[in-house]
């Protein structure tokens, strides 16, 4: 089974901005699981943990997590994430397939390119 990064916003103005972002997050992860595919959701992971540690400790070790999946899915409203766009960076420089769009990681998984 294929393990999908689910990268998107986290950071948000307010607890209930967070909690927005991660519930978007879930969302797209429960839509990977409905194709086959196993999500990795480090939003839900560490929600509760924000404020915890450092912004860059959390950053670093979502980072390692992404270079252990297959691919990444990404969650809309990434493009002012600093986190997603360094998410992004990083699997295009290990040579992860990044996709923006539900249909084609589904039929990426479907064809078994991973």
């Amino acid at each position: 089974m294929k393990v999908i990064f689910i990268a998107g916003p986290f950071r948000g103005a307010t607890p209930w901005d967070v909690a927005q972002n991660v519930r978007r997050a879930e969302e797209v992860g429960l839509e990977v699981a409905y194709c086959g595919a196993m999500p990795l959701i480090p939003h839900a992971n560490t929600a509760l943990f924000d404020k915890q540690l450092t912004d860059d400790f959390w950053l670093a070790g979502t980072q390692e997590l992404l270079r252990r999946c297959d691919a990444v899915m990404i969650v809309p409203g990434w493009a002012k994430s600093e986190g997603t766009l360094a998410e992004i960076e990083l699997a295009n420089e290990l040579d992860i397939p990044v996709f923006y769009r539900l249909y084609r990681l589904c039929e990426w998984l479907k064809e078994g390119k991973a």
